[in-house]
């Protein structure tokens, strides 16, 4: 077989001429479209790490400030906790020195409230004892027992010390008015002058006198001029008495922070006042 080497060199031409064709403008479009999507995919894979690296360092802060905000509101929490268990604690104290501060009032108002009672009624037993014992001794008495006080009075007279006769005898003598003389019953001429010897005698003068009845001395008689007194009745002991049940009652109702004085047992009244 005889080959033609013309027609193998023709096709040999014409196989450079299509690779150059195909080359010039087949490959290269080709190839410059694949470098420019690799170029493009290469910057959008590099796009992509940015805004994952981007993600990633958002992420990671948010994450920081998510534990920050979580140890804030841990520590606010616990501060809020701490804030009302003592805010708790501090209204129940206020609460409990409140109740005890009441009930601490509540007890003194009732003890006092007591002892006023007490009081009440020890003054008032005590004045309705005396008040039934002056009424008793006055429904007693009488007037010849009003004659005896009148020797009571005289010896009374008679016995009073130097300066309390001589305060008397000056006021009566320099009084411008009589000198007063009650009993609680009339008294006879004959007491009455018994009366009026005796005093002349103890003070060495002529005393003007002046004689009145006075039922509250319950049994008993009294001198008097400018505020000067001297006298005798059951009413003085009494008094006496009923002085000396208030001070023991007195010092009943003290609170115990020693021994004090003791009260002195009734006396009876005399002298000048």
């Amino acid at each position: 077989m005889l080959i033609d080497w013309f027609t193998v060199l023709a096709q040999v031409v014409n196989f450079l001429i299509l690779v150059w064709l195909l080359k010039r403008f087949l490959y290269r479009p080709i190839l410059d479209a694949i470098d420019a999507r690799e170029k493009r995919i290469a910057k959008e894979l590099a796009d992509a790490d940015a805004k994952k690296a981007e993600a990633q360092k958002e992420r990671d802060e948010f994450q920081h400030k998510n534990e920050a905000f979580e140890q804030q509101r841990a520590a606010l929490l616990g501060k809020a906790t701490d804030e009302a268990r003592a805010e708790r604690q501090r209204l129940l104290d206020e609460a409990r020195q409140a109740a005890d501060t009441l009930v601490a009032k509540r007890q003194e108002a009732l003890r006092n409230e007591q002892q006023s009672l007490n009081e009440a009624l020890n003054r008032r037993a005590r004045e309705e004892v005396f008040a039934i014992a002056r009424k008793t001794l006055a429904d007693l008495a009488t007037a010849s027992l009003e004659e005896r006080m009148v020797e009571v009075f005289t010896r009374r007279l008679c016995e009073m010390d130097a300066k309390a006769k001589a305060d008397l005898g000056a006021a009566l003598k320099s009084a411008s008015a009589p000198g007063v003389v009650r009993s609680a019953f009339e008294l006879p001429a004959e007491q009455r002058a018994a009366i009026q010897n005796a005093i002349n005698e103890t003070f060495s003068a002529d005393i003007d006198l002046q004689f009145e009845t006075a039922p509250d001395l319950v049994s008993g008689i009294e001198l008097a001029t400018d505020g000067r007194k001297v006298g005798w009745s059951i009413a003085e002991y009494l008094a006496a008495l009923e002085k000396g049940v208030g001070e023991l009652l007195q010092e009943k109702d003290k609170p115990e922070a020693g021994t004090g004085p003791k009260p002195k047992g009734p006396k009876p009244a005399s002298g000048s006042r």
